[in-house]
This record gives structure tokens, C-alpha cells and sequence, in this order.
């Protein structure tokens, strides 16, 4: 279990002159001014709540209470990184819906909701609390002793009492008080770091949701569905190598060939055959091509994601801004699966929106890559299910995909883009009022370059 490796670098040897002892100090004491006022937000709001709830106010005050963990949780995630390497991940799920009551109905059924409410109980009544009385008693201890000269100094009188037990007389007694406080601050480095360990350990369990049996065959099958699209991404990039290096080259050698025999000037009808069979492997061949690069685009393999996005705004026929900000190299699949959805949008927008411009922008959220196609169409884009069952939109803008427009049928993407992104473990949404805007959300775990094939 990882909370066994919070212990390990107690066991080292270098333990009490590394910076893991001050790191724990730190830890420990920013809990005091945290947990004091976390003790104080609660007080005020279950004191308020409860006093204007007969008049309905105070019902919004105590739905605050409820929901006040997963700030708090949020904050302990990043403080726990002090003490602990291993970052801690947000339990929660995305919303399925836009919008305040969608936020509040999906937080209020999760458990993570409810554990993190506990975990503030905890926190502001009984943690923090003895936090301060171990950190203090050792800077109680350590500072009396090592202050011992200064007080003596400053009292004049010679002596000067020595952590309220006995009097030192003399200088030499007080600077030997002095040294043994010198000598005490590793030693209790130990016992403090037990305690930074412990408090992480238990934060860590309050702050992750446990694993069942059901939660561990939950995440064997997300871990096989990650390798069948590795698996696939890879046959997919064999396929594009095949037609590259072999199909498109023999096209090109057939191309050459059959210009070459109409340079011969062979007489009619064969002559007018050759040029006919040469303009059609002409077609063969730009068809190919564009296969070639429908199945996986050279520039993203050689540049990223923003550079391949960047690459579909400067071929669109309506002007796209772009602004993504992604941290490095992602996932072969994940980019894969944006660019294409990235794509779907903005050939939808300059199909069926009307729109006269267009935005994609995106960057990672609380551990997620999410990324906003935007247009200033007609506006009126729905999810809805179409006649053959598949899940569609009626395109009035860069969701536009199966689904009507005046009665006309429109698109085919969303559902794969839908698919293809669920896969990955990331999500859809569509926001079209009438009149505009348009906006087409998508939302993946942003995995980093290390899980690339």
C-alpha cells in the first residue's frame, strides 16, 4: 500500500538533516491556522443556518455546511504534497450537466461529498488542535533550551530558570542548556515526522475513496479498456504505414508509368485510355492521401496537439481562434481522440452553424484536459436520438451531427466522438441556445507523455 512508503524515509539515515523534518514542521503547523479557521466557518454557518432556517433563509447556509469539505479537501490535496510525492487525485466526477443544480445534484449523491464533510469535522474539532500542542510543545522545549543565555542576559540578575524546573547559574551551564537544545531538535525530528506521516495517512483515507471489490474490477476493466485502444492505436498506425509506404507508392510508380506510355504517343482510341487510367490513379492517389491523413495526421505525431489544432483553424473556411494550453505530450490516444473531435466540431460549425467565426480554447482543469469549441451561429443544437437509435444533435452549430435542421438530416460524428471519448474515460456536452452561441465541450484525464506507445 502507498501509505507504508510515508514511513520509509523515517528508516533513513539522513532522515534528521534532510529537509523532510522541516517539511514536516511546515505541514504540521499550517494545520493550526487552517483548522482554526475551518473550526470558525462551520460554527457560523450551522449556528446561522439553524437560526434562519424557520424563515427558509438559512437553508442555503446549511447546504454551504455540506459542501464546505470539498474546498477544504481540495486545499489539504495540495498541502499533503509537503510530506507526501504521490498526488492525491480529485474523486469527483464531472457533471453530467451545465449549470448550478446539475453541480449540485451529482455532489450531493457522491461519497466523496460526504467523507470530506467528515474529514472537516475531524479536521476543525480534534486534528489541528493536537497538531498545535505537538509542534508547540517541541518548540516549547527547544526554544526554552536554547534561549537559555538570552534570558539570562536579559534578566541581569546571573541565573535564569530553565524551562520552568531548574535555575542556571552560570554561563557555561547555560550555553551546555543551549547545546543540549541544539541536540534535542533531531532527535525529536523523528517522533515529529511519525506524526506529519500518520496525520497524511489518515488524511489520504478520508480524502480517497476505498477500494472495493466492485471499485477493483471497476478500475482492472478501465486498465484493459486503456490497452485495447493502445492495441488499437498501434494497428491503426501500422494500417497508415502500410498505405504510405506501400498502396500510396504503388500508385505514384503506376502514376509515372502510364505517363511514361503516353509520352510513346500511341495512336487513338489507346492514347486517350492512357491519359483517362492516369488522371483516375491521379484521383486514387489524392484520395489515399487524404486517408493517410484522416487515419492520423503527420503533425501531430511530429508536434502535439496545439500544432495539430492550430492545422485544422488554418484550413477552415470561417476564421477559428486558438488558445490551448496543453502541458507537453499527452497520451497517443487522448491527443488522437481530441484532434478528431476537434475536428468533427469545426467541420459541423462551418457546415450547419452559419457562424461567421469561431473559437477553440482549452486547458487542464483539476486533472482533466478540457477543451471548448465556441461559434457565434444560429444557435438551437440539441442531443437527441434519432431515427436509428444513435445519439445525435440537431446541428445549429459545432455539436451539429446526426439530427435535423428544418427537416433536413445533418452529420454523423457526435456519436463517435461521443464514443471514441468515453472510451478515454472523458465526456461530451452541448450548449446551444436559440440564437447562439454554440458551445461544444469535451473533457478527458489528461495522461501524460509517460503512457505514450
Amino acid at each position: 500500500m502507498h501509505s507504508s512508503g510515508l514511513w520509509q524515509p523515517l528508516r533513513r539515515r539522513d532522515y534528521a538533516i534532510s529537509a523532510r523534518p522541516w517539511r514536516a514542521a511546515l505541514y504540521l503547523l499550517t494545520s493550526v491556522p487552517l483548522g482554526a479557521a475551518t473550526l470558525l466557518t462551520l460554527v457560523l454557518l450551522a449556528v446561522a443556518g439553524s437560526a434562519l432556517a424557520v424563515v427558509l433563509v438559512g437553508l442555503p447556509l446549511l447546504l454551504v455546511l455540506v459542501l464546505s469539505g470539498i474546498p477544504l479537501a481540495s486545499l489539504e490535496r495540495r498541502r499533503l504534497r509537503l510530506v507526501d510525492s504521490t498526488p492525491l487525485t480529485d474523486p469527483h466526477r464531472e457533471s453530467p450537466g451545465t449549470g448550478l443544480a446539475a453541480w449540485l445534484r451529482t455532489r450531493l449523491q457522491e461519497r466523496s461529498t460526504w467523507r470530506e464533510l467528515g474529514y472537516a469535522l475531524l479536521f476543525a474539532t480534534v486534528l489541528w488542535p493536537l497538531e498545535a500542542l505537538a509542534v508547540g510543545a517541541m518548540l516549547l522545549v527547544c526554544g526554552g533550551l536554547m534561549a537559555t543565555p538570552a534570558v539570562m542576559a536579559a534578566g541581569g540578575d546571573g541565573e535564569a530558570k530553565v524551562l520552568k524546573l531548574w535555575i542556571a547559574d552560570s554561563y557555561p551551564e547555560a550555553f551546555a542548556v543551549l547545546a543540549a537544545g541544539v541536540l534535542l531538535l533531531p532527535v525529536l525530528a523523528y517522533p515529529l515526522g511519525a506524526l506529519a506521516a500518520g496525520r497524511a495517512v489518515l488524511t489520504r483515507q478520508f480524502l480517497s475513496v476505498p477500494e472495493s471489490g466492485a471499485d477493483s474490477r471497476l478500475q482492472e476493466l478501465d486498465r484493459s479498456r486503456m490497452r485495447l485502444v493502445d492495441a488499437f492505436e498501434a494497428e491503426r498506425r501500422r494500417i497508415e504505414r502500410d498505405l504510405h509506404d506501400g498502396a500510396q507508392q504503388r500508385l505514384v510508380a503506376l502514376s509515372m508509368t502510364l505517363g511514361l506510355a503516353r509520352l510513346e504517343g500511341p495512336a487513338e482510341p489507346l492514347g486517350g485510355l492512357l491519359a483517362k487510367a492516369q488522371g483516375e490513379a491521379d484521383v486514387a492517389l489524392v484520395e489515399i492521401r487524404e486517408l493517410i491523413r484522416g487515419i492520423h495526421p503527420q503533425i501531430l505525431t511530429d508536434r502535439g496537439l496545439p500544432a495539430a489544432v492550430e492545422d485544422i483553424a488554418d484550413r477552415s473556411p470561417i476564421p477559428v481562434d486558438v488558445r490551448l494550453d496543453v502541458p507537453g505530450r499527452l497520451l497517443e490516444a487522448v491527443e488522437s481522440g481530441v484532434y478528431f473531435a476537434v475536428s468533427e466540431a469545426l467541420a459541423n460549425v462551418a457546415k450547419h452553424s452559419g457562424a461567421t467565426r469561431a473559437s477553440v480554447r482549452g486547458g487542464v482543469v483539476s486533472g482533466r484536459l478540457v477543451v471548448e469549441v465556441e461559434d457565434d451561429g444560429q444557435g438551437g443544437a440539441r442531443l437527441t436520438a434519432a431515427d436509428d437509435g444513435e445519439a445525435g444533435a440537431a446541428a445549429g452549430g459545432a455539436g451539429g451531427s446526426t439530427g435535423t435542421v428544418g427537416g433536413a438530416r445533418v452529420g454523423t460524428g457526435l456519436q463517435g466522438v461521443a464514443d471514441r471519448l468515453s472510451v478515454l474515460g472523458g465526456s461530451l456536452l452541448l450548449s446551444s441556445p436559440p440564437g447562439g452561441p454554440t458551445v461544444f465541450r469535451l473533457a478527458v484525464p489528461c495522461l501524460p507523455a509517460r503512457s505514450r506507445t
